[in-house]
Order: structure tokens, then C-alpha cells, then sequence
């Protein structure tokens, strides 16, 4: 059935054309150079995000911070297994995903440790990349207490996340 969903949005949406009088050959092409300018736009706080994560990563100074708030979360109920893909959630989307797999492949599948990790990545997200992304895409100079707020809030799932996985 997934396989019928692409050509069935464009039918609809060549018939939509038709239907309005529109050139769609014209409106793609005009969608298309759009999506580029915001690209250009997007890249150089994208390209600033991911060298960062990866020298945070590479430094080392991922695994140090880690072992100094690990006893923090011990006592919120959180895995010290936990610590590092907890540090690069909002970070790196990728980043916190090579650390999922490396859990996944010491701790297997359905430990308490791993299921925890699933969950923090099913239901948390990348707050300084989207932040990066929409700041650039909407031109939009202070984010006052989003970023703080968007923080705080995955914390508290990150910590509910793992009292779930515990009570289940």
C-alpha cells in the first residue's frame, strides 16, 4: 500500500493543478529554486553544528563531561550508561544515534539500559540543530528561553522516559 502513496500525491496534485489552471511544471521548478536559496541559507549553521558536536566527540570532552554528571543522574534514576547519548541528543541527531548502536551492541536489545535509550531517542530531539535551522530560516536574532525551556523539558522526559522503562 506505501508503495502507491508518491504516485497518488502526484496525481492529486497534477489534477489540483489542472483544476486551478496552474502551470505545475512552473510552480515545481519555482518550489525547487526556493528550497535552495533556504539551503544556502541553512548550510553555514548546519555545517557550524556538526563541526562542533564532532569536535566535542573527538575531543574527548564528551566522555569527561559524562563522567562527571553520571553520578548526577545516577541519582535521578538514570543509567550512567546513559550519560553520553544524553550529552548529544541535542546535539547531533547522527551523533546520538552511533552511540544508540554501540549501546545496543554492548547491552543488547532488550536491556534495561538499551530500552532506555531507545525511548530518549524515539521522543527527544535535536534542540540546537532545529534551533539552528529555524534561527536561519526565519531570521530570528535572540531565542530568549527557548532553547533553556526546550533543555529543561528534555530533561524531565529523559528522566520520565527511564522511570517508564523501569516500571514496564
Amino acid at each position: 500500500m506505501a508503495e502507491y502513496v508518491l504516485p497518488i500525491l502526484i496525481i492529486v496534485l497534477l489534477l489540483l493543478c489542472a483544476f486551478k489552471r496552474l502551470n505545475a511544471y512552473d510552480a515545481f521548478v519555482e518550489g525547487a529554486k526556493e528550497s535552495l536559496e533556504l539551503t544556502l541559507s541553512i548550510f553555514p549553521y548546519v555545517c557550524a553544528i556538526f563541526v562542533c558536536v564532532s569536535l566535542f566527540r573527538v575531543s574527548g570532552l564528551s566522555q569527561g563531561v559524562s563522567n562527571m554528571l553520571s553520578p548526577v543522574l545516577n541519582a535521578a534514576g538514570i543509567p550512567a550508561e546513559l550519560t553520553e547519548l544524553i550529552i548529544l541528543r541535542p546535539l547531533s541527531g547522527n551523533g546520538s544515534l552511533a552511540v544508540l548502536e554501540t549501546l545496543i551492541a554492548s547491552y543488547g536489545a532488550d536491556s534495561y539500559v538499551t530500552r532506555c535509550a531507545c525511548v530518549i531517542m524515539g521522543s527527544s530531539e535535536t534542540i540546537f540543530y532545529v534551533a539552528a535551522v529555524y534561527v536561519s530560516g526565519c531570521g530570528v536574532k535572540k531565542l530568549r528561553g527557548a532553547i533553556p525551556i526546550a533543555l529543561t523539558s528534555g530533561a524531565a522526559g529523559t528522566i520520565v522516559a527511564c522511570l517508564l522503562c523501569r516500571l514496564i
